[in-house]
C-alpha cells in the first residue's frame, strides 16, 4: 500500500479511545457467560443513558481505552443490527476538537457534523458529556468520530473522573479514572473492522485529521497513531462487523491461552499482547 500524509497530520491529535461491535446473538451470550473474561479481562455489564437513549452492553476496560460489546437487536437505532460497529477518537486537552474539525475542510468534507451530547447518570438530570465531530451522518454500519469530554462533566463529582493531569486536561485516563479496570490489560493497541467501501471513504478524512499516517489500498486501509494500529478491511455490508481487538497486558504471560468464546477466539500471551478475533458473520 502507498504511504500518504499531509500537512494536516503534522500533529498527532485525535487517539484511540473506544471501539464498539454489534455480535450475533451467540456469541454476545457467550461474553455475558463467560468466567474468563470476568476474571482475566474484568469484562463486566453497564447501562448509559443520553437525552434520547439507553443501551446495555459488556465492557472491558483498559487505562486509557475500552471496548464495548453489544448483542445484535439490543441497541437503540440502527446500530441494533448485525455487524455495525464503531471507533471513537478523542483529545487529549480541551479545544483540540476544534483544530481536528478545522483540518477538515482540506481534506474534502466542507462542512463537518458536529454535536454536543449530554448524559444522565439516572436522575433525568442531563450534564453535558462530550462533543462530537463525524464527516457525514450517512452511513450504512460503521462509522468513525472526534471526541472531546466536556470540562464541566469532570467537574461534576457524579462523574468519579480523575484529577487535571495538566491544565485543560480532558484525557482519557482521566475519564477512565472511576471505571472498573481489567487486572491484566494494560490497554487496547489495535482494532480491525469489515466495514464498506463507502464508510471507509467517509471514515478516511477523520482519520488523517486527526494525525494518523494512513495507508490505502484496493483492499482497505491501516491508519497508524499514538500507538494505535487501525485496520479497515473493505467488504459488502453483509459482511462488515469487528473482527479483531488487540492489546497490551500489564505483564507478560509465561504461556499462551486460548479461550473460544461464541464464535470469536481469545488469545492471551506468550507475552505482553493479546488479541480477540471474531468470526465473519455466518
Amino acid at each position: 500500500m502507498p504511504e500518504s500524509r499531509t500537512a494536516a497530520e503534522e500533529r498527532q491529535l485525535l487517539q484511540l479511545n473506544h471501539c464498539y461491535g454489534v455480535l450475533d446473538a451467540v456469541t454476545a451470550d457467550a461474553v455475558a457467560a463467560s468466567e474468563y473474561l470476568r476474571t482475566f479481562a474484568g469484562c463486566h455489564p453497564r447501562t448509559t443513558t443520553d437525552d434520547s437513549r439507553t443501551w446495555t452492553g459488556w465492557y472491558v476496560m483498559g487505562r486509557t481505552t475500552y471496548l464495548e460489546l453489544f448483542r445484535a437487536g439490543d441497541v437503540p437505532g440502527r446500530e441494533a443490527a448485525l455487524g455495525s460497529a464503531g471507533v471513537g477518537l478523542s483529545v487529549e486537552s480541551a479545544g483540540e476538537l476544534a483544530a481536528v474539525a478545522g483540518r477538515l475542510p482540506e481534506l474534502g468534507v466542507p462542512t463537518p457534523v458536529e454535536r454536543r451530547h449530554p448524559r444522565d447518570f439516572g436522575d433525568g438530570v442531563l450534564i453535558p458529556w462530550f462533543r462530537a465531530v463525524y464527516t457525514t451522518q450517512i452511513y450504512d454500519a460503521f462509522r468513525v468520530w472526534g471526541m472531546e469530554y466536556e470540562q464541566s462533566y469532570f467537574a461534576d463529582p457524579r462523574s468519579g473522573s480523575g484529577p487535571e493531569a495538566h491544565p485543560g486536561d480532558v484525557g482519557r485516563e482521566r475519564y477512565l479514572d472511576s471505571y472498573r479496570r481489567s487486572p491484566h490489560l494494560l490497554d487496547f493497541t489495535g482494532v480491525r473492522v469489515a466495514v464498506t467501501a463507502d464508510d471507509l471513504a467517509g471514515s478516511v478524512p477523520l482519520l488523517r485529521a486527526g494525525g494518523y499516517t494512513v495507508r490505502e489500498g484496493p483492499g482497505g486501509v491501516v491508519a497508524e497513531g499514538g500507538g494505535a494500529v487501525l485496520r479497515f478491511d473493505a467488504v459488502p455490508r453483509a459482511a462488515a462487523g469487528l473482527r479483531q481487538v488487540d492489546m497490551a497486558l500489564v505483564e507478560p504471560m509465561p504461556l499462551a491461552h486460548s479461550e473460544e468464546i461464541g464464535n470469536s477466539t481469545l488469545t492471551v500471551g506468550p507475552g505482553p499482547r493479546a488479541v480477540w478475533t471474531f468470526a465473519a458473520n455466518a
